[in-house]
C-alpha cells in the first residue's frame, strides 16, 4: 500500500524467463508506507511463453495467469480480469527496461490528483540503444497526430504507467494488441481525465531481443496498430 492506496501491478510477459524474476522480486521489494510493501499484488500474464516465464514469475512471488493467444492488450485484459480489488493499477514491462524505483513517482502523481500517470521516456534519461530509431519515430508521429486531432500535447506512449482503477473501468479498454497504450491515453483525453506525464528512465539492460523494437515484424505491427487505433478513436469506432 502507498499513501493509503492499494496498488496492483500488471506485467504482460512473453518469453521473459531471463528477466521476469528480477522484475517481480524488485517490485515486491519496493517499500511504501512505514516500510510496508509498496505493491500489494503483482500479477503476471504469461502470453504464450515457451521458456518457463510462468514458473519463474510464480517462484519470484507473482500470481500468474495464462493467455495463450498473443497480444499485448489481450494479455493486459486477461490480467485485469484476475486482479484483486485495488485503487491503482501499475503497468510494468517484464524485460527490465523500466527503472522500477520510479514507480513511486508515478504513484505520487496519482495520489496527488492525477487519474492517469504516464511514464515518459522522452522526458527522462534514455540509455543509448534502449529504444530503436523506429520506436522513437513512431512515438513522435503518434504524439503529433494526437496533438493535431485532439489538441493535447503528449511526449510518449510509454508502457510504464499508473491509473486509478475506477478511471480504467470508465475507459473500457478494448484493444488486444499494440494499440493498447494509445487507446488508454486518447480515451482519457476524450473524457477530460487528469493526465500527468512523469519523467522515467529507459534502460538497455534486458536480456533477449525486444518484442517491438528488436524485430521488423514487431516494428511494423506496433506502427500499424497504433496508427489504426488513433484513426479508429477519431472516427468514434472505439
Amino acid at each position: 500500500m502507498y499513501r493509503s492506496l492499494r496498488i496492483g501491478a500488471v506485467i504482460p510477459a512473453l518469453n521473459e524467463a531471463q528477466n521476469i524474476g528480477v522484475v517481480v522480486r524488485s517490485l515486491l521489494a519496493l517499500q511504501g508506507d512505514a516500510g510496508a510493501a509498496l505493491v500489494d499484488e503483482v500479477l503476471v500474464c504469461d502470453n504464450g511463453s515457451s521458456d518457463g516465464t510462468a514458473s519463474i514469475a510464480a517462484g519470484a512471488g507473482a500470481r500468474v495467469v495464462a493467455e495463450p493467444v498473443p497480444g499485448y492488450g489481450r494479455a493486459c485484459i486477461a490480467a485485469l480480469a484476475q486482479l484483486g480489488k485495488v485503487d491503482v493499477v501499475l503497468f510494468v514491462d517484464g524485460d527490465q527496461s523500466c527503472v522500477l524505483e520510479q514507480a513511486v513517482d508515478l504513484l505520487d502523481a496519482v495520489a496527488d490528483g492525477a487519474e492517469l500517470a504516464i511514464g515518459s521516456r522522452v522526458l527522462g534519461k534514455m540509455e543509448r540503444g534502449a529504444l530503436s530509431l523506429p520506436q522513437l519515430a513512431g512515438s513522435f508521429v503518434a504524439s503529433l497526430m494526437i496533438l493535431v486531432l485532439w489538441r493535447h500535447r503528449i511526449t510518449d506512449l510509454g508502457p510504464f504507467r499508473a491509473i486509478r482503477a475506477e478511471a480504467l473501468e470508465r475507459i473500457n479498454m478494448r484493444d488486444q494488441a499494440y494499440g493498447w497504450t494509445v487507446e488508454m491515453q486518447v480515451k482519457a483525453i476524450r473524457q477530460g481525465m487528469r493526465i500527468r506525464e512523469v519523467p522515467v528512465d529507459s534502460m538497455r539492460r534486458r536480456f533477449g531481443k525486444s518484442k517491438v523494437g528488436g524485430t521488423f515484424r514487431g516494428v511494423v505491427g506496433a506502427s500499424v496498430g497504433i496508427v489504426s487505433m488513433i484513426f479508429a478513436l477519431r472516427l468514434g469506432l472505439k
